[in-house]
C-alpha cells in the first residue's frame, strides 16, 4: 500500500472502534513501527487523529467552549501545575501578554507580586483581578465583548494589542494538536496572531486535556509558537512527536501540583 492507502485504512478501523492499537495496525498493513508512525504522525498533522499510549483515536471534535464560570471548575490541579510552569518564566520588568481563559487567570495570580511588570490582557476577568491585587501596569485591549467567556475578540481587540512588544505572550486554547491550534471562533484568530507575532517569545499554556481536540477554524500552527506548557499526564508518545517537530516543551506535574519537571527549557529537551 501507498501512504494514502494506509491512512486511509487506519481511518476506516477508527471509524469502528475509538482506539486502535500500534501493534494490530502493524499486524494488519505488514510493514514496520515506524512506517505506522509516520501515518500516524501525517494524519495527526491533519487533525484527523490523536495519539494515545500504543495506540490512536480520531480527533475529538469542539462545537463550542464551555463558558468561563463552567472552565473555572474542570481540570484544577492541571491548570494551578501548568500555570506554576509558566509563571517561572516571568522575570521583574518584563512586558507580557496574557490571553483568554481560565488557565491564565491562574497565571495572573501567580504572577501578581512581581515588580515592574508590564501586563496587556485581552481578559476582562484576568485585568479586573489584578486591578485589583497587583501594582502592574495594566492594559486591556477592549474590543468585541464575548461574553460567555469573557474576553474580548475581533479585529479592535488586536489592533490594541498590536501597539505592544512583549517580552512573552502566554496564549490559552481550548483545543490544540500537533499541527497547530484550532477554536469555533474565528474572532480569536486575530487576538492570537498578534500577540504571537509582536512577542519576542510566545509560550501555550494550555493542560493534556485539550490536547486531540478539533475545532473549526485554524487559529495558529504550532510552529508558530516558541514554547509548550502542558502537564505530565499528555501521552508520552505525543510528548516525543512534540519534540521531533522542534517544539520547546515544558512538563509540569498535574495533579501531583509539585511545579515543574526540574527542567531547562532548551529546545527539544524533555
Amino acid at each position: 500500500m501507498i501512504p494514502a492507502e494506509r491512512q486511509h485504512f487506519i481511518l476506516s478501523c477508527l471509524a469502528e472502534r475509538d482506539v486502535v492499537s500500534i501493534a494490530e495496525l502493524v499486524d494488519r498493513l505488514s510493514v514496520s513501527h515506524m512506517t505506522v508512525r509516520r501515518d500516524i504522525q501525517a494524519l495527526e498533522g491533519a487533525g484527523r487523529v490523536s495519539s494515545v499510549t500504543g495506540g490512536v483515536r480520531l480527533s475529538r471534535r469542539l462545537a463550542q467552549e464551555l463558558p468561563h464560570l463552567q472552565k473555572r471548575a474542570i481540570n484544577t490541579d492541571e491548570k494551578r501545575a501548568v500555570s506554576r510552569a509558566a509563571a517561572d518564566l516571568v522575570e521583574d520588568g518584563m512586558v507580557i501578554y496574557l490571553d483568554a481563559g481560565t488557565t491564565m487567570l491562574e497565571l495572573a495570580r501567580l504572577i501578581a507580586d512581581r515588580r515592574g511588570l508590564t501586563v496587556v490582557t485581552n481578559d476582562l476577568v484576568v485585568c479586573a483581578w489584578l486591578s485589583e491585587h497587583s501594582d502592574c501596569t495594566l492594559y486591556h485591549s477592549g474590543g468585541l465583548v464575548e461574553r460567555a467567556n469573557q474576553s474580548c475578540v475581533g479585529d479592535a481587540a488586536s489592533e490594541a494589542l498590536a501597539r505592544f512588544n512583549y517580552d512573552i505572550a502566554f496564549i490559552s486554547t481550548s483545543s490544540w494538536t500537533i499541527s497547530g491550534l484550532s477554536s469555533p471562533s474565528e474572532a480569536k484568530a486575530a487576538v492570537k496572531r498578534v500577540a504571537v507575532r509582536q512577542a519576542r517569545r510566545s509560550v501555550l499554556v494550555s493542560d493534556s486535556t485539550k490536547y486531540g481536540a478539533v475545532a473549526a477554524v485554524n487559529i495558529l500552527a504550532l510552529s508558530a509558537l516558541d514554547s509548550i506548557v502542558t502537564d505530565d499526564r499528555i501521552d508520552a508518545d505525543v510528548a516525543r512527536a512534540l519534540r521531533e517537530a522542534g517544539a520547546q516543551v515544558i512538563l509540569a506535574r498535574g495533579a501531583r501540583g509539585i511545579g515543574a519537571r526540574g527542567l531547562n527549557i532548551k529546545k527539544g529537551l524533555l
